[in-house]
């Protein structure tokens, strides 16, 4: 870990050219450096507030740029120590020029996600909120943002933090009846462990469950749209996407090779990608097309098969469904609903219902030409690849080493009631307790013994 008492500095936008770049320092010299930095008409420049200055060649001493500076005093700034933000053009000349002279007059280059470790280290935000911002950066659709801005304010702390609170409640009365056994101070029973620890589990394994949901909404999913020659796989594949991205021809065997493009269903991000057509291949290119597509169908989280309604059901479609069913959950599109039926979704459903994989399988009737069934076929993909769905913000963690803490918590909390169950000794119980405890510390900050001696003191009538 770097040094925290050097003052840092970097660009804090994007490298590159643009109407505004930014060059950031943190430290306790963070604002004398940006104050020799930059020439201002008024020395020191007021903190919180945005102060106008030069920038200049130091050849000729003519103004290269004209800059806008912020001071923020700690720890009223991100990192919770003084900060200043200096705004200029945004010439990679410039800014690079700026930096130089920044790290001239004693600043050092931040190390990569150095101002929000201070951040953390300054006790200005948690490990969660940390993450959330490198998630809120990185959000491709807005529903990503609203979770990640959610969890920067602190939702999975807060979530948290009033079961972190009730164990070390459990810990201090039983730290407080072994040490002060001489002070009458009241002892927990085994059912009223049980009861409270038991509503402290519920919750968190909701939590810990809504992990599914969670990290579909942070990473998004694959879908493979499959088909025979000429069902309309890339016609559906170009609605989808809104975009006319896939050729199309009436001409069977058009798609050869694989066409991956990136869209948002309900705010998840999804990636489709469209597959040659599933046929004993007539040449070489085609049959390598068709082996492609078998590997991007056993890749994707997802499948969608895609059935001519106008055409009787044929056994290569039996071959097809039997082959797709055993990799998960499918969606099935019957294309061509502005020509008359002769396959139903009636029919589909009977053929799925007659399959033992278990596998969730929804049917929807569309029209790649009208554009008939296109939204259901949505909401059909998105409720199965999140079929969890319609949380709140606040209800599910979208990382993985959050749902390992909070399954290393519970499994503790399940040791706990069995040990309570059976009327261990308080000592063997704490260590359960203490268990359960240091998870939790990892998502929202650790306990100091102080913490567990102030609610002692604070609560029971100890030493009087």
């Amino acid at each position: 870990m770097a040094s925290t008492d050097d003052t840092i500095v970097a660009l804090a936008t994007p490298p590159g050219r643009g109407g505004i770049g930014v060059v950031r320092l943190s430290g306790d010299r963070a604002i004398s450096i940006a104050t020799d930095a930059v020439r201002f008409s008024k020395t020191p420049p007021e903190t919180q507030r945005a102060t106008l200055g030069d920038l200049l060649d130091p050849e000729t001493g003519r103004v290269l740029d004209q800059v806008v500076t912020t001071c923020f005093r700690k720890p009223h700034s991100y990192t919770a120590e003084d900060v200043a933000e200096i705004s200029c053009h945004g010439s990679p000349v410039i800014l690079r020029f700026l930096v130089e002279r920044c790290l001239e007059r004693g600043a050092r280059m931040a190390e990569p996600g150095e101002f929000t470790e201070r951040a953390f280290l300054n006790g200005r935000i948690d490990l969660t909120q940390a993450e959330a911002i490198r998630d809120l950066i990185e959000s491709r659709t807005l529903y990503q943002a609203r979770v990640a801005a959610q969890q920067m304010q602190g939702s999975v702390s807060e979530r948290v933090k009033p079961h972190k609170q009730v164990l070390m409640e459990f810990i201090a009365r039983l730290e407080a009846g072994i040490d002060f056994a001489d002070d009458d101070v009241a002892v927990m029973g085994g059912v009223e462990i049980n009861s409270r620890l038991g509503a402290i589990r519920a919750d968190l394994e909701k939590l810990a469950e809504n992990y599914q949901y969670g990290r579909i909404v942070r990473e998004g999913l694959s879908l493979a749209i499959i088909g025979r020659p000429n069902v309309g796989k890339s016609s559906l594949f170009n609605r989808l996407l809104k975009a006319e991205r896939a050729i199309v021809t009436p001409t069977p065997g058009t798609t050869r090779d694989l066409v991956a493009e990136s869209a948002s269903v309900g705010g998840i991000p999804l990636r489709l990608v469209d597959t040659a057509g599933i046929r004993d291949a007539a040449d070489e290119a085609e049959r390598m097309g068709v082996e492609k597509s078998w590997q991007a169908i056993a890749d994707s989280d997802l499948r969608l098969l895609v059935l001519d309604g106008s055409a009787a059901w044929s056994h290569e479609d039996d071959g097809l469904l039997e082959k797709i069913r055993p990799l998960g959950a499918l969606a099935v599109a019957l294309n061509k609903s502005d020509l008359p039926a002769h396959t139903t979704c009636q029919a589909i459903e009977a053929r799925v219902a007659a399959d033992s994989s278990g596998a969730a399988v929804k049917v929807i009737s569309t029209s790649a030409l009208s554009g008939e069934g296109i939204e259901k076929l949505r909401e059909a993909i998105l409720e199965l690849a999140a079929p969890a769905g319609g949380h709140a913000e606040d209800e599910f963690i979208t990382n993985i080493r959050h749902q390992q803490l909070l399954k290393e918590s519970l499994a503790a909390i399940v040791k706990a009631q069995g040990a309570a169950a059976a009327d261990t000794h308080h000592e063997m119980l704490l260590l359960d307790l203490y268990d359960a405890l240091r998870p939790l510390d990892a998502l929202t900050g650790a306990t100091d013994v102080e913490d567990l001696l102030g609610i002692i003191f604070s609560t029971f009538c100890v030493g009087k």
